[in-house]
């Protein structure tokens, strides 16, 4: 058994579904073509679906049976044996964050406490939430629909002048 299986890799339990699914899938498909049944295009087309569904088995076993070097394995991503550029890279980059910060990509200590004192001054204006209305607000809110309404003059029309609805 153990030589059985040195041949057949490290996935045989993938390797023996992908042959039961063959052999259902090739027998059911033949019962479909050379039995004269009523319902022999459903056995076709079940037999068709059954092998297709086999080369999942089938690339499960190749993809696990895959073997890589001990040598390659060290080293997945490729870094080990450029070690001298990578590390030229990262101090050019560590160099370039460095002055990206300092040039202003940061904001200073002093603008953040600012902005987070306004936005405390801010939520102090706003009146407290209850459960009733909990986005209760000192100011009144102005919306683009309230200025709209209260802008336009809505007054009925003179039936002489509408003519563009008319049905005679």
């Amino acid at each position: 058994m153990a030589f059985l299986q040195a041949g057949l890799g490290r996935c045989v339990c993938a390797f023996w579904l992908a042959i039961a699914f063959d052999a259902v899938g090739l027998t059911v498909l033949l019962i479909g073509v050379f039995c004269n049944i009523f319902f022999y295009d459903f056995l076709i087309y079940a037999g068709s679906i059954v092998i297709f569904m086999s080369l999942i088995w089938w690339i499960f076993w190749y993809t696990g049976n895959i073997e890589v070097p001990l040598e390659e394995l060290e080293d997945d991503v490729g870094l080990k044996k450029e070690a001298k550029l990578t590390g030229f890279f990262r101090s050019v980059s560590m160099r370039v964050s460095r002055s990206l910060r300092s040039k202003g990509g940061r904001m200073p200590p002093s603008n953040v406490t600012n902005r987070t004192s306004e936005a405390v001054s801010s939520m102090d204006s706003r009146k407290k939430a209850s459960p009733a209305n909990p986005c209760a607000i000192d100011t009144p809110l102005k919306t683009l629909s309230a200025s709209v309404s209260s802008e336009v003059n809505v007054s009925p029309l003179d039936k002489a002048t509408d003519t563009g609805n008319l049905t005679i």
